[in-house]
């Protein structure tokens, strides 16, 4: 084999060689699509750093990409990269809508391809075939379009092709997002009792009262440490939360603590008394028991445990949500029947509705929305006047006929 040099006696690497006519240095290589490339210096150094740096643009696809050639998936995958102030939790349900969603479909088609069309075609596809809700797909707009928008500002497209498509899905739909509507107080009445007076599901009793008396997320709800419980000042301390996340490579996933949803997430909330009766009637158990807090993320001595010790999945409050409903509407039906009246039905329903019914009946006695805002941790106070409205709207209408009574009397 003929070890090749330059005039200095330097040896050149494979695909290095100098250019007779000029005696300019050439590196020669195969781009990603099969197409013969050189990058040329007049200097060996000089071209080995661009060596590295096309070495670099290749493993991060920028060579691709630069070209208009890089399909969504690469697109996006180089956008959440951009993304370095997003909480854990966010980054990740950001991923996982895009992997379960967009990845091995429309992730597939090339960024330069992708037509308004294309677009608007994979939305109802998605809607109409896969049969997702509207608030789902508009999580999918929500990591399709930004994607799209990093390519128009790299100068990668020349328009984003995903503009003005959710308002015409909207538009020609009769799909609605949903509203996450709060359980009414005989709901919240007879499900609460239901789990205090069952002898299976009656150990979930403290965990729900805790949810519907702070309106917490899951996730701070069951992070919550004892320490997290300040006593003296009668208020609840929410600085951190719990979420599973998933294994890469894996199907398994592994829980972690991160801050709260948002900044305002960060907050103290009132201690009720049956509150704290959830709270001592825990720390009597675990003290029968010894049961021993496990660590995460360096934090312990967390409040909820299940029967093996281990901080209690959110997701598995949601499974014991639904066994109890479906339990007790089974059980209504038959007693109804026996006893010919008309039975009461308990709605299903998940952790985030008992967020939701605290927020309603918090709004059912205050009227300072700034108060309610803080105590939810609500970032925008757009989201506490909505569940606001909705919360007085008995009310309202139980104004308005008692104004109706009184104007009758004036014509």
């Amino acid at each position: 084999m003929t070890v090749r040099k330059d005039s200095k006696g330097r040896m050149l690497r494979k695909g290095e060689y100098i250019r007779q006519s000029d005696g300019r240095y050439v590196y020669s290589f195969t781009d990603p699509f099969g197409n013969r490339a050189f990058i040329y210096d007049k200097d060996l150094a000089g071209l080995r750093e661009k060596e590295k740096g096309l070495m670099r643009d290749q493993l991060d696809g920028l060579d691709v990409y630069a070209r208009g050639k890089a399909d969504l998936n690469t697109a996006f995958d180089r956008y959440i990269k951009t993304k370095c102030n997003l909480r854990d939790s966010t980054r990740n349900g950001y991923i996982y809508t895009y992997d379960h969603f967009v990845r091995d479909s429309f992730g597939l088609k090339k960024i330069a391809d992708i037509k308004y069309s294309d677009v608007l075609h994979y939305y109802l596809h998605l809607l109409n075939d896969e049969e997702i809700a509207l608030g789902t797909l508009d999580s999918v707009h929500c990591v399709i379009h930004p994607t799209l928008q990093l390519a128009v500002r790299d100068d990668i497209i020349r328009k984003n092709p995903s503009d003005g498509v959710m308002a015409e899905v909207s538009k020609n739909t009769s799909k609605s997002r949903g509203i996450r509507h709060a359980l009414t107080k005989q709901q919240q009445k007879v499900f609460m009792e239901y789990v205090s007076e069952h002898p299976v599901y009656c150990h979930w009793w403290p965990v729900f009262t805790v949810l519907l008396g702070t309106g917490m997320r899951a996730g701070e709800c069951l992070g919550l440490r004892w320490e997290d419980i300040l006593y003296e000042d009668k208020v609840i301390s929410v600085n951190h939360s719990i979420a599973y996340y998933p294994t890469k490579g894996t199907r398994s996933a592994m829980m972690r603590i991160h801050l709260p949803k948002t900044e305002a997430g960060i907050r103290t909330i009132p201690l009720l008394s049956s509150v704290k009766d959830a709270f001592d009637m825990i720390k009597d158990e675990q003290d029968e028991y010894g049961m021993v807090s496990p660590v995460l993320d360096g934090m312990t001595d967390f409040i909820f445990l299940n029967q093996y010790g281990n901080v209690i999945n959110p997701q598995t409050v949601n499974r014991a949500i639904k066994r109890i409903v479906d339990s007790y509407n089974n059980e209504e039906v038959l007693n109804a029947k026996k006893e010919r009246r008309e039975a009461f039905i308990l709605p299903h329903f998940t952790c985030h509705h008992l967020r939701h019914t605290f927020c309603t009946r918090l709004c059912e006695k205050i009227s300072n929305l700034k108060i309610i805002q803080a105590i939810m941790g609500h970032k925008d106070i757009k989201t506490t006047m909505d569940i606001y409205a909705e919360a007085t709207e008995e009310g309202k209408q139980a104004a308005f006929a008692e104004l109706a009574s009184e104007l009758e009397d004036l014509f």
